[in-house]
């Protein structure tokens, strides 16, 4: 029998919807776990966190908005992540980590062999959770390490550690997708992500929505786009004070580098993810560049 998915959200979960699903991940019949925001006891926890230690089907882990409530549950997955070998997708958004919850998942996180796509938007995170983050972005030479990364609606992070992000991104050679929507950076910060972009010979998609950036961003952003050969492809500046006109002049050479590429070699693969970020973030995750809303 192939792998299958089980989605359940905001729903309370009964002691027979916990066995069935121990069932499937002891069984290795699922791929896509996913109990957003579902309301369960610890006891209950600890028994899925067991069971998904030894699934070796499981692709997919979405956990967001709060499933993942306490130290003594970080713990309990932190455990189960170090077993698995499996898992490439972990979504924990809404998840109240804070830097300390995250320093007790993060061996877990640097030591698995599989993992690619990691969402920690809105988890309380500050610039000690950083540091650990950068971790997960190895330079070019050194071992495999995220390709996407989501840290949407952390404002507890300063501008010093979105520069130490900034330089870890621009040195990753794995790192393709980058989501820093609705935290308050600014044109400052937009910049050294900027200088991060056009020195990344990875990064196809940045999403800075709504962000606080200006004209002066956008016209930063402007320079590096037109003079400087970038993986980028999508550039999302929505809900910015940004003039429309500036917009439209970043979209449309973001779309004519990629029809450049596509006439000298056809679009390469790229590996399509199953999407688990939470609606403010707007799911984005393919490799196709975006128009801001509100664009033709």
């Amino acid at each position: 029998m192939l792998p299958s998915s089980i989605q359940i959200s905001g729903e309370p979960l009964s002691g027979a919807e916990v066995r069935d699903i121990c069932r499937g991940l002891r069984d290795n019949a699922v791929r896509l776990l996913s109990l957003r925001g579902c309301r369960l006891c610890d006891r209950d926890f600890g028994r899925i966190c067991r069971a998904l230690a030894g699934a070796t089907s499981l692709a997919q882990l979405n956990l967001n908005l709060g499933v993942v409530s306490s130290p003594s549950r970080i713990k309990q997955l932190a455990e189960a992540l170090r077993t698995n070998r499996s898992i490439q997708s972990l979504f924990l958004h809404g998840s109240p980590l804070t830097d300390a919850g995250l320093a007790l998942l993060n061996p877990a996180l640097a030591l698995h062999p599989a993992l690619v796509a990691l969402d920690l938007g809105d988890c309380m995170l500050g610039d000690e959770a950083i540091n650990l983050i950068c971790g997960l972005l190895p330079p070019d030479g050194a071992k495999s390490g995220l390709k996407e990364l989501t840290l949407s609606a952390n404002p507890g992070i300063t501008p010093k550690g979105w520069s130490r992000l900034a330089i870890a991104v621009a040195h990753s050679s794995q790192v393709r997708v980058l989501n820093l929507d609705y935290n308050p950076l600014g044109d400052h910060v937009a910049g050294m992500l900027a200088v991060a972009v056009a020195s990344s010979r990875t990064l196809e998609v940045l999403d800075l929505e709504g962000t606080g950036l200006t004209n002066q961003s956008a016209q930063t952003l402007l320079d590096m786009v037109e003079n400087y050969p970038t993986a980028l492809r999508s550039l999302v500046l929505a809900e910015n004070s940004i003039s429309p006109e500036l917009q439209q002049q970043i979209c449309d050479l973001l779309s004519e580098g990629e029809e450049e590429e596509e006439v000298a070699g056809g679009a390469g693969d790229t590996q399509e993810w199953e999407k688990g970020r939470e609606p403010a973030a707007h799911q984005r995750g393919s490799s196709s560049w975006m128009c801001p809303s509100g664009l033709s």
